[in-house]
């Protein structure tokens, strides 16, 4: 019997192994699970670690069209599940009505007039300046450490949890990435603006935490008021307590179950009739 594919996009800062608990239970549901690695990643977070510099050329465009080309190659349209720039590369697909479905976790914001990148609380490092980071402004790539990790994407969770989590699944990533996603004196990349326009499309899923520092929650409400106008299928949820660490960290599965009940309610099953 064909089985729906589910395509996983992750985002910034964490390697494509952050979906794995995520694949483990799509997969125990009866749909076909696929973490595609963003182009030149290496297989594992200690590989990557060393060889990051392979990924400096990555750019939204890049990884757009990557996904687009996976997404496509299915004989059934696959649901898309993407978290942070995933989520925006998940709204990309479907708003060109790749895939039957997307769900976009914190994503990275479309912006509104001339909106950059949210900006965090005082005394917190911002993604966009290497001030402050372990990164110097020359360096293609931006690392966070362990400790500003833990302070802005694992802050609901405890210091332990947050080192857990580093350790598996945290990497750099591409200066030219957050350059397209609007980082102030940078070309913002005009993917960067979702279509939200398209009756036609799939049914989309936006969730965000209401705890997340780096796409805060307002963010997140301010891209699915963008859909308003749209007669397609647009919702939202937002998880109390959450942070951007909400697919990796001990609170998954209540994203994760959420999101398969989600697809059951729109009739979006591992087997299609």
């Amino acid at each position: 019997m064909n089985r729906t594919p589910v395509v996983f996009i992750h985002g910034t800062w964490l390697h494509a192994l952050s979906w794995e608990l995520w694949a483990e239970r799509f997969a125990s549901r009866g749909f076909l699970a696929f973490t595609p690695d963003w182009p030149g990643e290496p297989l594992t977070t200690e590989e990557m670690r060393k060889s990051a510099k392979r990924l400096t050329d990555v750019s939204l465009d890049l990884l757009t069209d990557h996904y687009a080309k996976i997404a496509n190659s299915f004989d059934i349209a696959p649901v898309i599940i993407g978290h942070s720039v995933g989520g925006l590369i998940a709204q990309h697909l479907i708003g060109a009505n790749i895939g039957q479905a997307a769900v976009a976790i914190a994503p990275a914001p479309s912006p509104v007039n001339d909106t950059t990148l949210p900006t965090p609380p005082a005394g917190l490092w911002h993604p966009c300046h290497a001030d402050g980071g372990t990164s110097s402004e020359s360096d293609p790539l931006v690392s966070l450490s362990s400790e500003q990790f833990h302070r802005l994407f694992a802050n609901t969770v405890t210091e332990e949890e947050s080192a857990r989590l580093f350790d598996r699944y945290v990497v750099p990533t591409p200066r030219r990435l957050l350059a397209d996603l609007g980082c102030p004196g940078s070309a913002r990349s005009p993917r960067t603006v979702a279509d939200v326009g398209n009756t036609d499309r799939g049914p989309l899923l936006l969730i965000s935490g209401q705890e997340d520092l780096l796409v805060p929650d307002h963010a997140t409400r301010a891209t699915y008021k963008q859909y308003g106008d749209s007669l397609a299928v647009t919702d939202l949820k937002q998880f109390a307590d959450r942070a951007h660490s909400l697919i990796i960290d001990n609170g998954w599965r209540f994203v994760a179950d959420y999101v398969l009940g989600w697809l059951d309610g729109h009739g979006l099953r591992a087997h299609p009739v």
